[in-house]
């Protein structure tokens, strides 16, 4: 599943390097992750990276990109 960044956004860009696959980039008011080429971090590290230095917590799960690890390992 990719990820979603919701409104409480505070566009501080801190996400946007920690993407190993440069998913993330900033949007009209806020940033927003490419579903497409977001893996979760999946093959990369142990947890999603723009989760973990997120400092308003405003990432989360796409309800409408639900995809397996072997997907997701093959976006990687």
């Amino acid at each position: 599943m990719a990820y979603i960044i919701n409104e409480d956004c505070i566009n501080c860009g801190a996400c946007v390097p920690e993407c190993p696959n440069d998913a993330i980039s900033e949007g009209d008011s806020l940033y927003v992750i490419n579903p497409d080429l977001c893996t979760e971090c999946v093959g990369y590290y142990d947890e999603p990276q723009c989760i973990s230095v997120c400092p308003v917590d405003c990432i989360e799960p796409n309800p409408d990109h639900k995809e397996m690890n072997e997907q997701l390992l093959k976006k990687k």
